[in-house]
This record gives C-alpha cells, structure tokens and sequence, in this order.
C-alpha cells in the first residue's frame, strides 16, 4: 500500500499528460502524439522544478513509467502486425526496404564519428530516424536505459525533421510524377513516425496513404534485431571492461519474444477486429505516457549543453534515407 501511494502522484501526471496530448495529437497528425507528450511533460518539468518538494513526490512513480511501460507497449504494438500482411508487402518491397535500414545503419556510423556525437545519442537519433522514429527510440531506450535527457533530444530531433518532411514529401513526389503505390513506399521508407507518414500520405492521395502505413509497420519489425543488436553490443563491451557478460535471457529481452508472439497472434486472427484497433490504441497511450515521463526530465539548459551535432546527425540521416529510397525504388522499377 505504501509503495502504492509512493508510485501514484507520478504515473497519474504522466497519464494525465498523455491523456490530454493524445486527441490533439491525433488531431495534428504533422505534430504527432509522442511530440505533444513530450512537449507537455517538458512544460510540466518546469513547473515541478519550481514548485519545492514537488519533484521528490512524482519521480518515483514517473521512473516507473519510463522503465517499465515501455516493453509492454511494444509488445500490444505488434498486435497490430500481423506476420502474414507484412511478409507479403515485405516481399515486394524487401529490396528498398532493406537497403534503406542499411544505407542508413552505415550512414549513422559514418557521419555519427565525423561529428562525434556521444554513443548513446548517435544510437537514439540513428534508430529513431532509420526505423520508426519515436517507437525505435522508446525500444531502445527499454534495452539500453540512456540518460533521460538523451532521449528527449533524440525525440525533438525526430520531430524537426518528421515535420519538414510532410512538408516536402508530397510536392516533390507530384514534381517527380510518382504514382500512389511508389509514393508510399517512398514515404513509407523514408520517413519516421507513422503518424507522420500518414500525414504524408494523406497529402499526397488515399492510395499512398494506405500503402505508406502497411510499409511503415513492415519496417517496425526492425524493432526486433535492432533490440537484439544491442543487447549483444552491451555484452560485448561489459567483456572488453571486463564486466560479466550478462545471460541469454538478457541478450534477448523478454519483450522482444512477446512482440513477435503478438505479430503471430495478429497473422491467425485469434484476435477479432474489435479487439485488435482498441490494444493498438492503448498501446500508442503507454508510449504518450512514457514520453510524457521523459519529458519532465527535459530542460531548456540541458538541451543547450547537448549541442548541434546530434541535429545534424538526425538532418544528415533523413537526407540519406530519402535519397536512397529513390535511388532504390528506381533501381527496381518502383519509380
């Protein structure tokens, strides 16, 4: 009971936050709900740290939230892949698909060390931009548990680019004569957040929307090596400082196994379709209540000691990713 009461003051102001951020978000789909969680946990973080005393109430239960609600999300989220829609567009698409996450993968070493970006912070803005902007971020946060301040400016780099790239997307598509299908897959590929890929999509026609989200959630399944990855590269370095390696359990989180049992649950539609919108629903809310939790922690200070060089690794990515995907789609007939 004590404990209890202990955790209530910060889950509740998390979830209040993702509450109120989730329709406007919804609403504003070129902003997104994992910005608008953010941004009000960051508003909120101001008024805590004025308010004495205020931040030893809350911490507790909004630590919580950070470490613990993240697995479960993404485990609900893989509800909403099913194993046999996305092997089929995965199959067609396999060639631009692939080669973007490792155009980008190379391109996140490369220029991640030209600028020396810290590790934690290259790995953040590399996989959020490659793969599934605030999703990615959230997954690997789980694995590697970053400083809190790293991943709010992981995510707010993710957004300045999510934004221009709605902007963007859809005339240069219409100027480069695509058609719905290869305007999806271009979005699809190229950009972050499936809210924003949407958003994209809707620009540009009904067509490349429809296809532009089944490819985003083809390419959310990079979720599952990316997490494995670095679990391994962990181990990895605590044998090089001569840490114990840790077991197989924790090389492969338990999260990681329940998502694709979710994806498979999804492909035999054991779940009906009323079930199915309503857990994807609460899934994207935990992600909106984890990020509303970071979001306390972020502060205008810590964003200026960060500096500019993790935004320019996150605009040097998407510029990457989006000419890469065209390079691809051209080489294989898409475009």
């Amino acid at each position: 009971m004590n404990r209890a009461r202990t955790l209530a003051p910060g889950l509740v102001l998390a979830a209040l936050l993702a509450t109120v951020a989730t329709p406007v978000g919804s609403a504003l789909p070129t902003v997104g709900v994992p910005v608008l969680a953010l941004a009000a946990g960051a508003a909120a973080g101001m008024v805590l740290r004025r308010t004495r005393g205020a931040e030893a109430v809350v911490d507790p239960g909004l630590d919580l939230a950070r470490q613990r609600l993240l697995g479960v999300a993404i485990v609900l989220l893989g509800l909403g892949l099913p194993v046999g829609s996305v092997l089929s567009v995965g199959r067609e698409t396999a060639i631009v698909l692939i080669g973007t996450l490792l155009v980008g993968a190379v391109a996140a070493f490369v220029v991640g060390q030209m600028l020396a970006v810290d590790r934690e912070s290259a790995t953040l803005v590399a996989v959020g931009t490659t793969i599934c902007g605030a999703s990615a971020i959230a997954a690997a946060t789980a694995v590697l548990r970053p400083d809190r301040q790293r991943v709010a400016y992981a995510l707010g780099t993710i957004f300045v680019f999510n934004v221009a790239a709605v902007l963007i997307y859809p005339p240069l598509g219409r100027a480069l004569g695509m058609s719905q299908e290869a305007f999806g897959l271009w979005a699809g590929t190229a950009i972050n957040d499936t809210s924003s890929v949407l958003a994209a999509g809707v620009v540009f026609g009904a067509g490349a929307a429809h296809f532009a989200v089944i490819v985003k959630l083809v390419r959310s399944l990079a979720i599952v090596p990316l997490c494995l990855g670095l679990h391994l590269g962990r181990r990895r370095l605590a044998a090089e400082t001569g840490a114990p390696e840790g077991s197989l359990r924790q090389a492969f989180p338990l999260f990681v196994v329940l998502f694709l049992a979710a994806s498979v649950v999804a492909g035999l539609g054991i779940l009906p379709p009323a079930l199915t919108q309503p857990l994807g629903t609460v899934s994207g809310w935990l992600i909106a209540v984890v990020l509303a939790a970071i979001g306390t922690s972020l502060s205008v200070d810590r964003l200026r000691t960060a500096g500019a060089r993790p935004l320019l690794l996150g605009g040097s990515l998407g510029l990457v990713l989006g000419l890469s995907s065209l390079a691809l789609m051209y080489a294989t007939g898409w475009w």
